[in-house]
């Protein structure tokens, strides 16, 4: 049973998995996801694993950030993030995109809130970038160090990393299933 129950969640991740292509060539689409040829199994199977979990993730929380779980993804390898935090960020600003100024595209807060971005995926990837060279490279490393440059307020680190832990804990009940299967 346990086997059955193992190969029907691997059908399901792979078939509600956003577009899983393994190779360097850009797929065509405003949405296409693609992973280095360079990374190893295991590493891929991480990146899909963490793909799934933000697409439940957002899911559950009703999202219109769903439809881009593939830039999520792309930004966190392009700029070398930790594939929860933009998420959680989103999660904290704005309940994960559900309120922000209309067709602003920024669930981040970013510049305040007033930066207009055309789509999500140019809002993802402009903040994962502005995350990347004005905060991780200048020596902001954690939530911790990024808070006080990012927000006034004082809890938002606490309130991003109860976000993470989220995503995490997430991860954490998948690899236990799988563990078991």
């Amino acid at each position: 049973m346990k086997i059955i129950l193992g190969i029907v969640f691997f059908l399901l991740l792979f078939l509600l998995s956003p577009s899983a292509v393994y190779s360097e060539e850009v797929v065509s689409g405003a949405s296409a996801q693609v992973y280095d040829t360079s990374m190893n199994k295991s590493e891929r199977k991480s990146l899909i694993k963490k793909q799934f979990v933000i697409k439940k993730m957002l899911e559950k929380h009703r999202s219109p950030l769903v439809i881009a779980v593939d830039d999520f993804i792309e930004a966190c390898q392009k700029y070398n993030l930790d594939c929860y935090l933009l998420p959680s960020i989103s999660g904290l600003e704005s309940t994960f995109g559900k309120f922000i100024y209309p067709a602003s595209f920024n669930p981040f807060g970013w510049d305040g809130g007033s930066m207009l971005f055309p789509s999500w995926r140019e809002g993802i990837l402009t903040v994962a970038q502005g995350l990347r060279e004005n905060y991780i490279n200048k020596g902001a490393q954690t939530i911790e160090q990024i808070a006080p440059i990012y927000a006034e307020s004082p809890t938002w680190a606490e309130r991003v990393s109860y976000f993470m832990d989220q995503f995490s804990n997430e991860e954490y009940k998948i690899e236990l299933f799988l563990d078991a299967t």
